[in-house]
């Protein structure tokens, strides 16, 4: 301010001499015999007039050269001491302090640029950043290297290169996320890819982050497997073992001292053991085959045919299906939809068999419940969901990590396979399957579908 203060009072004071100047001319301009003294007069108005000119343009030049200076990134522009005196010295001061503190700003900004760009380069997951769909701004060394490929600044390079990477990233639109496998060298790489954009400064930027999550699928599936291994293993041993029990002990009862027994010399008390034991080994070859046929139909699940349809008349269908028996064990079963005309693109027989088996647990889950009550609920958000919600004993914490997976079941008369059927219908839509409880409360299952 004091800058600005100083430089105003020599402007005005400037004004006020040719102010004087012209007057004093007024004065004497009529006596003819002065007229040597108008000349002066004059010469000293124009003077004036030219340094007052002078010294402002100077100012401005000074005010241009440090914009320039600031518009240019020049900052090794120095101003001198001037000579026109204080006002323009402390001008010139305040001018360097200004461009000193732009360029410590722009030495902090290169350098936590610097810093940002070494902290993405480290980090294991792939970062591509677009701008306006053309230009790669941001490249680094995990992208690099999971995509096997070098520096480079355009989406169209980028294409040639990884045309599969680059064709399914385009797919995602602007916002998306989605597993992707692409051949590198000859390797299949499984990726998880999300797509996040954003416009700043005018400029729209598509930022795609991507990971190779091939180890950690295989080492998923690995312990998936263990897990039905097990549970083969359990349902298989549960069934042979009793069956070879008793042929062992029907072979008893049909031999005495190594010779095998007349079948007319048994008596009705070892016919009745052999055709109990023989029921038995029935009854559990039957629910081998049983087992064996749950599987199959595990493993078999056919792709869906996708249709628009409407979701509260897929609900009412299953109240309307379901109410009459669930109302004989005193459960109450009901369903809402919002926005009433709310429509998701599935396939209805496979999600009617999803709803089935989610309102079938639900009805166990309410045994010796009372006012047992089944909620079926469809609304849109950030996607489609369709949840089934009871009020019955719920499911401990332990069951929850197991619930999906095959044959897991607490129910004596269960297979075990509803559930993990349904996480695979859900799978095969590109959708997802959720559960909530809390015990002695309630259970939520929920549908995911694709807006």
């Amino acid at each position: 301010m004091k800058i600005f203060q100083s430089f105003a009072f020599k402007v005005i004071l400037r004004l006020i001499f040719i102010l004087l100047n012209m007057v004093v001319l007024s004065l004497i301009f009529g006596d003819i015999r002065l007229f040597f003294n108008q000349i002066i007069l004059s010469v000293i108005l124009i003077i004036q007039i030219i340094e007052m000119v002078r010294y402002i343009n100077y100012t401005n030049r000074e005010l241009a050269k440090f914009l320039m200076a600031i518009k240019y990134d020049d900052f090794s522009i120095s101003f001198q001491k001037s000579k026109l005196g204080r006002s323009f010295r402390d001008l010139h001061e305040a001018f360097d302090e200004v461009v000193d503190a732009i360029q410590d700003a722009k030495i902090e900004k290169e350098a936590q640029l610097q810093y940002l760009q070494q902290a993405v380069n480290r980090v294991d997951i792939g970062i591509i950043s677009i701008e306006n769909n053309d230009k790669i701004v941001l490249l680094n060394n995990a992208a690099k290297k999971l995509l096997d490929i070098g520096e480079i600044h355009s989406i169209q390079r980028l294409g040639e290169l990884t045309p599969q990477f680059v064709r399914e990233v385009e797919g995602l639109g602007d916002e998306g996320r989605k597993l992707i496998e692409i051949k590198v060298r000859g390797n299949t790489r499984t990726l998880s890819v999300d797509v996040k954009s954003m416009i700043m400064l005018d400029k729209q930027y598509r930022h795609t982050t991507f990971q190779d999550i091939q180890g950690e699928i295989e080492q998923k599936e690995i312990e998936a497997w263990h897990k039905l291994i097990r549970i083969l293993t359990h349902e298989i041993m549960n069934s042979i073992t009793p069956v070879s029990s008793l042929t062992d002990t029907m072979y008893s009862m049909l031999e005495k001292d190594g010779k095998q027994i007349p079948l007319e010399e048994l008596d009705e008390e070892t016919i009745g053991d052999l055709r109990f034991s023989l029921k038995t080994v029935q009854k559990r070859s039957d629910g081998m085959l049983t087992f064996v046929d749950d599987y199959r139909r595990l493993t078999k699940v056919g792709k869906p045919n996708i249709e628009p349809v409407r979701v509260k008349e897929l609900l009412d269908e299953q109240v309307q299906l379901l109410k009459s028996e669930l109302s004989k064990t005193g459960i109450e079963l009901s369903a809402e939809c919002q926005p009433i005309d709310l429509t998701i693109e599935l396939d209805p027989h496979l999600v009617e068999q999803v709803l089935i088996n989610m309102i079938t647990n639900s009805k166990h889950a309410l045994k010796g419940v009372k006012n047992g009550k089944i909620q079926l609920r469809a609304y849109s958000g950030d996607a489609n969901i369709i949840e089934v919600e009871d009020n019955g004993a719920g499911i401990g914490e332990k069951e929850l990590q197991e619930i999906f997976v095959p044959f897991f079941t607490t129910k004596k008369e269960g297979s075990g396979i509803g559930l993990s059927l349904s996480k695979q219908i859900m799978h095969l839509h590109g959708g997802n399957i959720k559960v909530e409880s809390v015990l002695n409360q309630g259970t939520i299952f929920k549908l995911f579908f694709r807006p």
